[in-house]
């Protein structure tokens, strides 16, 4: 069965874990993704190692699926490499700072003179403006668009999510662009420039909160816990940010994860007031409406909490199902990588790998019937160099080692 992506080259000049987390995923929709590495490596091979002299997770878990070339392209000879590289692909994904692949002499322009019909992604931290220059990293994208300010307790600081919007959601972000750029092509016959900047990725995700930044202008967010508000939208803990309250409720024994997440959905409550024993609750007039609630929503979910401090998390969870009361346990990761249904639906993957034996990692959420995916070990540095240079561009065997002995590959 042929794969959705297959028959598309992507040039993959990324590196860290915007730009991996993007062309993994169009690896795993079939594209042949060739990783260009400097001769020292992507800086992630030899950060946070966990077995000495061997390629991190941080590495293998962002770049399964891949080739990898080494490729010096401060040398003259680097670059026309780089050259034939880029006539042979159709998408380049790169995101280094602003300017270093012009510095190289590979500005837009050259490109598609190079090659017309190919698609080149940047990944940047910032648009066009006073920020262009910021270094970015993963928090500072968080911190700048708009998810720290409104992450936290409201007599905390400022906090930083667990799950990598900046890095990773900013990656979504660019596969996004580069598949609409390929399907534009099948019209046009033309390539394109996609840009992405990790600060415009985050603000996407933290719509709901500029959504609510307008609504203040009107008055209190009745559906926050917060007691007290400014101009501002304010830190609001674990409020479900949307039209019905939700929030994480501690169960027992107590330990760190011992939590449950609760909807209260209008259908619910009724249901809900007899699981914790106050059944006369669902025809009070002071609780029976959602808008009798509203104002009352930490009392309403310390009612909630008595009740489920008393149980496991799991029993928790199977008496609210039973209810169709909406709910969710807190996982940790541990429980995540030892998750049978994740695994069954290939969402946690064991993969072999050369230096390091099997590690586990996170599959392809993106699942097309006609598209299976086999996640592989990501490429040790430079396996595929000789393959690449000498099979499909040509280059005579001899050239290699004089190529290593000057530094280019």
């Amino acid at each position: 069965m042929t794969k959705a992506l297959e028959g598309i080259r992507v040039l993959d000049m990324t590196h860290v874990q915007s730009g991996p987390s993007a062309t993994q995923l169009l690896a795993w929709l079939g594209a042949d993704v060739v990783k260009v590495e400097a001769p020292g490596g992507d800086i992630t091979r030899g950060q946070l190692r966990d077995v000495p002299d061997v390629d991190s997770l941080y590495f293998t878990m962002l770049n399964c699926n891949k080739r990898s070339v080494t490729l010096n392209t401060k040398t003259e000879r680097g670059k026309e490499i780089l050259t034939a590289l880029i006539e042979r692909s159709d998408v380049l994904v790169e995101n280094f700072a602003p300017g270093a692949v012009d510095r190289m002499g590979f500005t837009w322009e050259r490109i598609r003179q190079v090659n017309p019909r190919i698609v080149y992604a940047s990944i940047k931290g910032f648009g066009e403006g006073p920020y262009t220059g910021f270094k970015a990293y993963e928090v500072v994208a968080q911190a700048m668009g708009g998810s720290m300010a409104t992450t936290g307790f409201q007599d905390g600081p400022p906090m930083a999510t667990g799950a990598q919007i900046g890095d990773s959601g900013t990656g979504v972000h660019a596969v996004a662009g580069i598949l609409a750029a390929l399907f534009q092509r099948e019209r046009t016959g033309r390539g394109q420039r996609v840009n992405v900047a990790m600060q415009h990725a985050v603000l996407n995700l933290c719509r709901v909160k500029l959504r609510d930044q307008q609504r203040l202008a009107h008055g209190p967010l009745a559906e926050y816990p917060n007691d007290d508000f400014t101009d501002e939208v304010p830190r609001s803990g674990n409020a479900s940010g949307g039209g019905q309250p939700g929030w994480a409720v501690r169960c027992a024994p107590g330990g760190p994860n011992d939590y449950v997440y609760v909807i209260v959905q209008p259908v619910g409550w009724p249901p809900l007031t007899a699981l914790i024993g106050r059944p006369e609750l669902a025809a009070d007039p002071e609780w029976a409406t959602p808008e009798a609630r509203l104002p009352k929503l930490a009392k309403m979910f310390q009612l909630i909490e008595e009740w489920t401090s008393t149980l496991p998390k799991w029993e928790v969870l199977e008496r609210l199902n039973s209810h169709n009361i909406p709910c969710g346990p807190i996982l940790s990761t541990r429980e995540i990588i030892e998750d049978a249904s994740l695994a069954a639906n290939e969402m946690i993957v064991e993969v072999d790998h050369p230096d390091r034996g099997t590690f586990t990692t996170v599959g392809n959420p993106l699942k097309l019937s006609d598209s299976p995916v086999d996640i592989t070990t990501p490429p040790l540095l430079g396996q595929h160099t000789e393959e690449i240079l000498i099979g499909e561009l040509g280059l005579g065997h001899e050239e290699l080692p004089l190529l290593k002995t000057q530094g280019v590959i």
